[in-house]
């Protein structure tokens, strides 16, 4: 019958589920100085939520406890300043009391400076001690920063102020004042964007590439119009939660200039944010955008904007006279809070330059290595290697006469077949490396099982090179070592190209893909069981006894050669569904 261990393997494989979940941590150390969340949101003005502390006075290396409560909150940021100089540097450090809801943060680089929440769990009040440093002011005060829920928080509420003694009193208090909102003022479009002068005034980026917005809700849609100093940006399509775009120096993201429309109940808030790593976007609340304006109409979002060209006030904003490589981005938004976008995003195959003449492009969410990669490993695992296998567990009788350098055709074609295998392996293995300029830590499992089926493509036909005679003691061995080193290899390329589907590098649609992979398993599975039938039934139809019961096998007889032929249909039909299947694949995969 088929090999049980493949067997196995597949159908473990075909009920594998996974689910991940990602929770906020409480490192906000990009937030210390300002204390200001980068949710993109304005503060709230009154504060419900109270600061104390067990005494009035200190002295230099006492313990001060200090508790934050009110109404549940899920996140907190508390810090202590020099009450006569709120914007100078961090006083002393803290030491936590409830380790499960609370951690330390190095603000500014001082060790234990400041204080937040250890996960997003709802709290009413939270205990630490503070610790006099001895270089303290006469006057120290607390602040914190208070998150409800994403665009519900308070900044800066000030605390008590504890003085040394024998100091005079602190009687003069500066305000505490929370960031003002400085969000431009929004308008409602009353028509549908158009494509029409794309490529003539406007620069645009669509998909598909001719889509128009006005007629096409389903067009990924971003334009840029150029007037004088600034720059008129267009952005349309259909997404509930939000649309974003980013400008970047390279095709990974990570330190970019972005943009987003977020889908908030009624309205869509439009905000200029930076990418950093492969973290969120820090969003500003504040920014260069103008002319801000949204339509939210048949499911598809559209919003515009204008900005200079040239921001030299903001270090975080490109200089649009130059050219970068355009993301495109969309995902899910709940309550104003943007979640990662579950597609590749849409990424132009070149830098351009949007105030240079205007053209009309588009974008792949695949880039050309990562096909390659994709189409060179289902071309290796899915087809010759599969061949391979039939040919030298089924056809060694059928094609047993010798050809070339003294060897039989099954073991040429065999060893022609495996070996394309390893080669296709090589080449598909160089390429994610090179596209990622490294090892990806965001792939999953994907890359382990990779490196592995790639050294087992290369150990298999070293393996070989050095195979013995067919009555050496060792061949045995050999055959045991091979045959567990190449079924090993096809479960592992088995797995890897089911998580590799799922990697959003591909953009292989979910349904279809996890389909067509579980269909080609079962053909050749099913292909396998049935040779291993026909072997078993042919055998015993040669096999003929004389009068004293003795076995008597013939050399060649007429069904041995009907058996023979049924092979060769067999092998024909499972190639053609073979090829099927891998073209199935390969036209998923060379789509944009």
């Amino acid at each position: 019958m088929a090999d049980p261990a493949f067997t196995l393997a597949v159908l473990i494989l075909l009920v594998l589920v996974s689910s991940v979940a990602n929770y906020p941590s409480g490192k906000v150390t990009k937030s210390c100085q300002g204390m200001v969340p980068e949710h993109g949101h304005s503060p709230q003005s009154k504060a419900v939520h109270h600061i104390s502390v067990n005494q009035k006075t200190f002295t230099p290396g006492e313990q001060i406890k200090v508790t934050l409560s009110g109404p549940t909150f899920k996140g907190f940021l508390l810090e202590a300043r020099d009450a006569e100089d709120l914007s100078g540097p961090l006083i002393g450090s803290f030491t936590l009391i409830d380790h499960e809801m609370s951690q330390i943060l190095n603000c500014e680089d001082v060790e234990g400076s400041a204080v937040s929440h250890r996960n997003p769990s709802k709290k009413s009040s939270i205990e630490v001690y503070w610790n006099a440093p001895s270089s303290a002011p006469n006057h120290t005060q607390f602040l914190a920063t208070v998150v409800e829920k994403y665009k519900v928080y308070w900044v800066k509420i000030p605390g008590p102020v504890i003085s040394q003694p024998d100091t005079l009193p602190f009687t003069t208090p500066k305000a505490t004042i929370a960031p003002l909102s400085t969000s431009p003022p929004v308008s409602q479009l009353t028509n549908p964007f158009s494509a029409s002068d794309c490529g003539n005034k406007k620069f645009c980026v669509r998909s598909p590439l001719n889509c128009d917005p006005a007629e096409d809700r389903g067009c990924i849609f971003l334009s840029f119009t150029k007037d004088d100093q600034s720059v008129m940006v267009e952005m349309s399509g259909p997404s509930k939660g939000y649309l974003s775009f980013a400008l970047s120096h390279d095709q990974w993201m990570g330190e970019d200039d972005a943009y987003l429309c977020v889908h908030d109940a009624q309205t869509v808030h439009i905000r200029a944010a930076h990418l950093t790593g492969r973290s969120g976007p820090a969003v500003n609340s504040g920014g260069p955008l103008e002319d801000v304006a949204w339509r939210l109409a048949d499911g598809a979002m559209q919003c515009s904007f204008r900005r200079n060209i040239s921001l030299l006030g903001f270090k975080d904003r490109f200089d649009l006279n130059r050219s970068y490589y355009i993301f495109i981005a969309d995902g899910a938004a709940d309550d104003g809070q943007i979640y990662k976008h579950a597609q590749q995003p849409l990424v132009t195959s070149e830098k351009h330059n949007v105030t240079d003449h205007p053209k009309n492009i588009g974008g792949s969410r695949s880039l050309l290595l990562l096909k390659a990669h994709g189409a060179l490993m289902f071309v290796a695992w899915m087809t010759t290697v599969s061949i391979g296998v039939l040919i030298v567990r089924f056809f060694k009788p059928v094609w047993s006469k010798t050809l070339f350098f003294g060897e039989a055709v099954w073991f040429q074609v065999h060893r022609m077949l495996m070996i394309t295998t390893s080669a296709l392996t090589c080449v598909a293995f160089v390429l994610p490396f090179t596209y990622r300029g490294g090892w990806s830590w965001h792939a999953g499992y994907h890359p382990y099982l990779g490196c592995t089926v790639m050294a087992l493509a290369v150990l298999q036909p070293l393996l070989a090179a050095f195979r013995p005679r067919i009555h050496d003691p060792r061949r045995q061995m050999f055959n045991w070592t091979h045959w567990s080193m190449g079924t090993a290899g096809r479960i592992i390329a088995v797995a890897a190209m089911f998580l590799g589907m799922d990697l959003p590098g591909l953009n292989l649609a979910e349904t279809p893909k996890t389909y067509a992979l579980i269909g080609f398993v079962a053909w050749h599975v099913g292909t396998e069981i049935v040779l291993e039938i026909h072997a078993y039934l042919l055998t015993r139809k040669v096999e003929t006894l004389d009068d004293t019961r003795m076995q008597i096998l013939q050399p060649f007889t007429a069904a041995e050669a009907e058996g023979h032929a049924f092979k060769k249909v067999v092998l024909a039909i499972y190639i053609c569904g073979n090829v099927t299947f891998l073209t199935i694949f390969l036209s998923a995969i060379t789509r944009l």
